[in-house]
Formats: structure tokens, C-alpha cells, sequence
């Protein structure tokens, strides 16, 4: 999760919002990566799509049937959809996103019974300084 939380930092220096992304594996770190949509212009460009792309990238198949994913934020719906299309094993993540997140907070699309995989899920790790990131970042802009 400090990964993550290094991956996050970058993302502020070019105008997005701090949030950072892990892949690993019994092979070891897969990928990393942080928001880009304001660098990129791209509204999917969040640091857990651009993470999965690269571990997927790195295996040789949109298989991550045995990896884990470390992301300083409660994904939202698209991220958490994409982590069951990819048959992520477990996610673990900082603080729940009461007004996007969807693992837990507005929906639980990774533990959703009616889809076909379900993933683990752990929240709350380094939540304080994964909150503290998100609150700088945004403190700044309402300036």
C-alpha cells in the first residue's frame, strides 16, 4: 500500500486526483500507476484501470486470477467492475468513497452474487494517510 500511496503523489503534480494503484502476484509487483484523466483527457484513465492494462500486459492474459490490488481509494463502479472482469482475487484499499465508491459504500460490486467472480476485499489500510493526500489535494483547489 506505501507503493500505492508513492503511485498517488504523482498524479497531483500534473492536476489529478491523488490516487494510486498496485498490481501484485506471487510474481511479484505486476504494475503501478495513478489517475492521468486530466493528463491524458481520458475519463477511464483512473490509476486502477491503467493498472490492471499494464499487470495484464505483463502476464500475457486479462487473467489476474491470482493477483491483488492495492488502491489508496474505494474504486468506483467502472474500477470495481473492471476488477471482477478481470478476475482479481483480492482488493485491498484505504478509506471507503461515501460518494462514489463501489465496494462497499454505495454498491459491492466485487461481492456481488449474481456475477460470475467475487472478490476478496480488505479496506480501511493506511486510510489516514490515503485520506490525508485526498484532502490536500483538494484543499488546495477551493483555495
Amino acid at each position: 500500500m506505501r507503493l500505492a500511496l508513492g503511485e498517488a503523489g504523482k498524479a497531483s503534480g500534473h492536476g489529478d486526483v491523488p490516487v494510486g494503484a498496485v498490481v501484485v502476484s506471487s510474481k511479484g509487483m505486476l504494475s503501478s500507476a495513478h489517475n492521468e484523466r486530466e493528463l491524458r483527457g481520458d475519463p477511464t484513465a483512473h490509476a486502477e484501470i491503467l493498472a490492471l492494462r499494464e499487470a495484464a500486459a505483463v502476464l500475457g492474459t486479462w487473467r489476474l486470477e491470482a493477483a491483488t490490488m492495492y488502491v489508496t481509494l474505494e474504486p468506483c463502479v467502472m474500477c470495481a467492475g473492471a476488477l471482477v472482469a478481470a478476475r482479481v482475487a483480492r482488493l485491498v484499499y484505504g478509506p471507503q468513497d461515501a460518494r462514489y465508491g463501489a465496494a462497499y459504500s454505495l454498491y459491492n460490486v466485487p461481492q456481488d452474487p449474481r456475477l460470475n467472480h467475487v472478490v476478496e476485499i480488505s479496506t480501511g489500510v493506511l486510510a489516514e494517510e490515503s485520506r490525508a493526500l485526498l484532502q490536500s489535494f483538494f484543499g488546495a483547489r477551493r483555495v
